[in-house]
């Protein structure tokens, strides 16, 4: 305990100790927001990960889909790496950061508002990421609390608190690039711990090859009938469910494309030419994180007799139970690094989640519209407190959700991937690329996946299709809707202004003059 109670101790008083530290670069808007723009590409790269990677992906995600495909969960942590990761920063990273630049938007909202000409559009957007940020956050909480309760006798509110308090502090006083350096550390820590806990729990079954063996020996039937259609598919290559498998796999990793706290990182990298460098960072990061988090994930089966396992086939106390049980011989120092671990995943995410709702709500809802006329340090105080006002809410959620029926992570998770990534994927995406995107289009984006996420939560889910009743398979369906929605709908309304789009556009065809040097000979 003494070990555990130290270790938080120095990764409490470091994190708050660089949010100090970078006071003096979240003067303004550009250096709170975005820190200026001029964070550079192995920051920007952990920033990325970090806020991509959490408790719900350790807690929630690892346990639920290792539990139901076996190994072949493996393949959601390699679509994050490949399509979440490395091609979000090839297709997204340059345009974004010169396009944003040009327009001056710091937001997503803002970015709509000036690249389509709307305000309603603006306002549009941050409410939508207001609205489904909050189940997001409460979901990261939710993720510590089974790991806190295993390493920790303390109630599951005051671990929630302190953690909010802490990540509240930093972000508070040194903004975005105090969320930047954190976010290294933090993925340093998430790096290592990861790697060595992978090797703890695979030693303890007897070695990977072991192990392997004894998953392919799960029994595939329960007491309420079979679970998987063939012995030996949990270690198999596609597991027992490929169709819902690429589901996960679409929106865990296509879905950052749309997601605010993601592309926002991108806003705020130095230079076109760290691109390249963050690119290559990010996608080797991910592949260790993401990739191994599922994998090990994938052996839960092999956890049964500690977790227990119910009529129905699913663990004692949830899917979420399931990583924490994997855990639980692990010893202390190791289970200490664990908890820093998710801590490190978590209290990342977390501050990026409240930096981006703070600045979309004041630059984006308040800014001209609320309060008329507001300079950057009035700016700069308003989000301060609003990312203050963002935490509450989001504690109190989180407790309450705790002692609710709401336990499963993985579904929170899906409900605000589903309606940020579908709502805002396919307007960005096009939006960067194609001069003939309409504002109408947009809307009919933001309209149907917010309506179409928002009932399949309600009773109206009824009515869906047995495939996309779960919220993971609903917000991959609502992204690639986007996709065909957007250009569909452009095509048959009308043009966006000329002017707008040329003034758009501009920022990537800039004449640079060189001077002409004559060869010999005659000219031609």
């Amino acid at each position: 305990m003494a070990i555990k109670l130290m270790m938080l101790l120095v990764f409490f008083g470091v994190m708050v100790g660089i949010g100090l530290y970078c006071r003096k670069n979240a003067t303004d808007v550009s250096g709170f927001v975005l820190g200026g723009r001029s964070v550079g590409p192995w920051l920007t790269a952990f920033a990325y990960g970090t806020s991509y990677f959490s408790a719900v992906v350790f807690v929630g995600y690892a346990g639920q889909f290792g539990w139901k495909y076996g190994i072949a969960a493996t393949w959601a942590g390699i679509g994050n790496a490949v399509l979440g990761s490395l091609l979000a920063w090839v297709v997204l990273g340059r345009r974004t950061r010169i396009m944003t630049q040009h327009l001056d938007s710091a937001t997503m909202p803002e970015f709509f508002g000036k690249r389509f000409g709307s305000t309603s559009l603006k306002i549009a957007a941050s409410v939508i990421i207001f609205i489904f940020l909050i189940p997001y956050t409460a979901s990261l909480y939710n993720g510590l609390s089974r790991l806190f309760g295993m390493a920790f006798d303390i109630d599951y509110s005051v671990c929630v608190i302190v953690m909010a308090i802490l990540t509240g502090v930093y972000v508070i006083a040194g903004g975005y690039m105090a969320t930047a350096i954190n976010d290294f550390i933090q993925g340093i820590i998430m790096l290592f711990g990861i790697s060595a806990v992978i090797f703890a729990v695979l030693h303890s079954q007897g070695g990977f090859m072991v192990a392997l063996t004894k998953l392919a020996q799960v029994p595939t039937e329960t007491a309420s009938g079979p679970v998987a259609s063939a012995p030996g598919v949990f270690a198999s290559f596609f597991g027992p469910d490929p169709v819902n498998l690429l589901g996960v796999v679409l929106l865990t990793s296509l879905g950052t494309w749309g997601l605010p706290q993601m592309v926002q990182k991108f806003y705020a990298i130095k230079s076109e030419k760290s691109i390249n460098t963050g690119t290559v960072i990010s996608t080797l990061f991910a592949m260790v994180v993401a990739g191994g988090g599922y994998f090990l994930g994938g052996f839960g089966r092999l956890f049964a007799g500690v977790v227990g396992v119910t009529e129905a086939g699913t663990p004692v106390g949830g899917f979420d139970a399931v990583i924490p049980a994997m855990l639980s011989g692990l010893p202390d120092l190791l289970l200490a690094v664990v908890v820093i671990l998710v801590l490190s995943a978590s209290m990342s995410t977390l501050s990026s989640l409240v930096l981006t709702s703070s600045s979309t709500l004041t630059l984006d809802l308040l800014k001209g519209h609320v309060v008329k006329k507001m300079d950057e340090k009035q700016q700069v105080f308003i989000m301060r407190c609003l990312i203050v006002v963002f935490i509450a809410i989001s504690v109190v959620l989180a407790i309450i959700q705790y002692k609710s029926t709401v336990t499963f992570i993985a579904q929170l998770m899906g409900v605000s991937w589903g309606a940020l990534a579908g709502a805002f994927l396919a307007p960005f995406l096009y939006g960067l690329y194609w001069r003939g995107t309409t504002k109408i289009a947009c809307w009919c984006s933001f309209i149907f996946s917010t309506a179409v996420m928002l009932a399949d939560i309600s009773p109206l889910s009824a009515s869906f299709p047995a495939l996309l009743v779960s919220p993971i398979n609903c917000g991959a369906f609502c992204m690639i809707a986007g996709l065909i929605i957007v250009p569909v709908v452009s095509l048959i309304t009308a043009k966006p202004k000329k002017e707008l789009v040329d003034n758009a556009f501009s920022c990537y065809e800039e004449k640079v003059t060189v001077r002409k040097s004559q060869a010999l000979g005659d000219p031609q």
